[in-house]
């Protein structure tokens, strides 16, 4: 498979994404999966206009599931989510991975702050805490390519 990176980034395509994660991952293809947006007919139009010359297809979770196990991933491609939630119900139906990256999760009413570019909602907590506890998943935070990598491990080991 494909994969070079699988991201959360609650923003989905913008400016650092298209910019560093696309461009140092060598990505030809973006999946988005995310329900939201798989159900907004006018994200769905403007999803690719940051990144010219990058593909870009959006599912929802259930869409993606079924495609994924018919389909072999042959294209450079990045994995978006906007939420570790969706991301774990990918993971739990048959996606084999074991990293994965946080460039941004903005803080608002509903979230709780980790980090200056991480804050979650207690479902999103809880979706971290099983993809690196049960599921064994690796979860770092960097929100550029360039910055430093953070174990999400050690940001939520007390909350």
């Amino acid at each position: 498979m494909a994969i070079k990176i699988i991201n959360i980034d609650d923003r989905l395509i913008h400016g650092q994404v298209a910019t560093t994660w696309i461009k140092d991952f060598g990505v030809e293809s973006v999946i988005i999966v995310d329900n939201k947006t798989a159900n907004d007919p006018i994200q769905k139009k403007i999803a690719g206009l940051a990144v010219p010359g990058v593909q870009v297809v959006i599912f929802s979770v259930e869409k993606f599931l079924k495609v994924i196990k018919k389909t072999t991933i042959k294209k450079p491609t990045m994995l978006l989510f906007a939420n570790p939630v969706e991301l774990l119900e990918v993971k739990k139906g048959g996606l084999d991975f074991d990293y994965v990256n946080i460039s941004g999760m903005r803080f608002n009413p509903n979230r709780k702050r980790l980090l200056k570019n991480v804050s979650v909602t207690d479902e999103e907590l809880v979706a971290l805490k099983e993809l690196i506890n049960e599921q064994g998943v690796n979860v770092y935070t960097q929100t550029t390519t360039r910055d430093e990598k953070i174990n999400v491990k050690d940001l939520i080991k007390d909350k």
